[in-house]
């Protein structure tokens, strides 16, 4: 297990309810910690999402390791 702190933004700041948390998860990438976190907050179907770990973006396949920090954002919506 390893504790990793999430922010949320936009639409995902909606639905968890919440701006960050630090959650202990046995998940390796960030795909899985997402899918994880969509079980707990039901997020809205969405095309795309990007990730940073540690300010850097990243990809979702990336290895997660204790004490990094993630970021998940949605596509912005703009007209």
């Amino acid at each position: 297990m390893k504790n990793i702190r999430i922010e949320y933004f936009a639409v995902l700041r909606e639905q968890a309810g919440l701006d960050s948390e630090t959650l202990s998860t046995a998940a390796e990438t960030p795909q899985q910690l997402f899918a994880e976190l969509n079980e707990r907050y039901a997020f809205p179907q969405l095309q795309s999402v990007k990730v940073a770990i540690n300010d850097e973006f990243a990809d979702m396949q990336t290895p997660l390791h204790d004490g990094d920090a993630v970021v998940f954002i949605p596509p912005v919506a703009g007209g």
